[in-house]
């Protein structure tokens, strides 16, 4: 069984594109292109809709810039893809990924696992911070996390995480990456594939909806650490969520 894919890319993005496709055709799997938000070109009452000020001066150290905003909308989008089809889960992308060998045996795995889990990474850090595991495939693993880590250039979603984060992260006050490490706020069911099956290609160097980081003050210092603290209370008194079964 072969879930849907789909990945996220700007119009103006051609050469993410191009690259990805290619990879897609080595593979012999289909890619599905989900246009990305340029934040910018919606309309005040569409900002306002998805994106809390508000929020983020609670839950963040600073405001977020519009490539930050436009990154967690298009995974919006996509969950709300979800949800309008009939697929059971799907793979969502973002267009800076390289689509390692395993990709495929690997998500047709998961697609064959009970619905029992909201989130199944695809990356992650090099040397990853494993909780649990059980065999997934005869060369990767499913693990329960130790801390979830920041990653969302590749993973799948179910139908109940789709509601789920579309339910509770709309509006949104922190980026799309950081705001699914605050799984425990929700009960957001995330695991993760190990070793990935997917990489970072040469273009994810150089974002095309982030802006340049600014430098932090030293207010913005004291929030970031607390916010650090608010996490690490959070994964150490939540139980995490058990591993799914075959």
């Amino acid at each position: 069984m072969d879930l849907p894919i789909f990945f996220i890319n700007l119009d103006r993005d051609a050469p993410r594109r191009e690259l990805l496709q290619q990879q897609f055709k080595a593979l012999s799997v289909q890619g599905h292109r989900l246009e990305a938000v340029w934040w910018a070109n919606l309309t005040e009452e569409e900002q306002t809709r998805w994106y809390s000020s508000a929020l983020n001066a609670r839950q963040y150290y600073k405001p977020l810039v519009n490539g930050e905003k436009g990154c967690y909308a298009s995974h919006i989008k996509a969950w709300q893809q979800l949800l309008e089809s009939d697929a059971p889960a799907m793979v969502v992308l973002e267009d800076d990924v390289q689509l390692l060998p395993d990709f495929q045996e690997t998500t047709q795995a998961i697609a064959q696992m009970e619905q029992s889990w909201d989130m199944i990474k695809l990356i992650g850090r090099p040397q990853e911070k494993i909780k649990t595991a059980r065999q997934l495939t005869s060369t990767h693993r499913l693990i329960q996390y130790q801390r979830v880590p920041s990653f969302t250039a590749g993973y799948v979603i179910s139908r109940a995480g789709a509601q789920k984060l579309l339910s509770s992260r709309v509006p949104f006050g922190r980026p799309v990456d950081v705001d699914i490490r605050f799984w425990f706020e929700n009960n957001l069911q995330v695991f993760g594939v190990y070793p990935y099956v997917l990489g970072l290609d040469e273009l994810s160097e150089v974002s095309s909806i982030w802006a340049q980081r600014e430098r932090t003050s030293a207010v913005q210092r004291i929030r970031k650490l607390w916010m650090k603290v608010q996490l690490f209370a959070g994964n150490a008194m939540t139980r995490a969520p058990k591993l799914p079964e075959h």
